[in-house]
């Protein structure tokens, strides 16, 4: 948990010392993390993904997480809670008997 809560507070100090909390609002922080995302996407557009490079997906899922961080801040959300809660949610719904070599989802199964 010390590691995350390294990270949170790197991104913090980053954008508290630039004043940028005024614009970090749930919305804008959303709408930040999907164009992010979509940037992550561009890497991969009309390429197989190995001949996309490792160092500019690195940057982008940087972009990324810093996004999807800050909002978890933003509403008080424990990031490695939320993270083990979803994987827990998401055993149930793709017992590995069912899913397991499958990519059906779980309405599906």
């Amino acid at each position: 948990m010390a590691d995350i809560d390294d990270i949170l507070e790197a991104l913090k100090q980053f954008r508290n010392e630039r004043d940028w909390e005024q614009f970090h609002n749930p919305k804008d922080l959303a709408i930040a993390l999907s164009i992010e995302s979509n940037e992550l996407l561009e890497l991969f557009l009309w390429k197989n993904a190995q001949d996309v490079s490792g160092e500019k997906v690195k940057g982008e899922l940087a972009d990324v997480f810093s996004f999807a961080f800050l909002i978890a801040e933003k509403y008080g959300l424990n990031v490695k809670e939320i993270l083990l809660e979803k994987i827990a949610e998401n055993a149930i719904k793709y017992p590995v008997e069912k899913s397991k070599g499958n990519a059906k989802k779980y309405t599906d199964l």
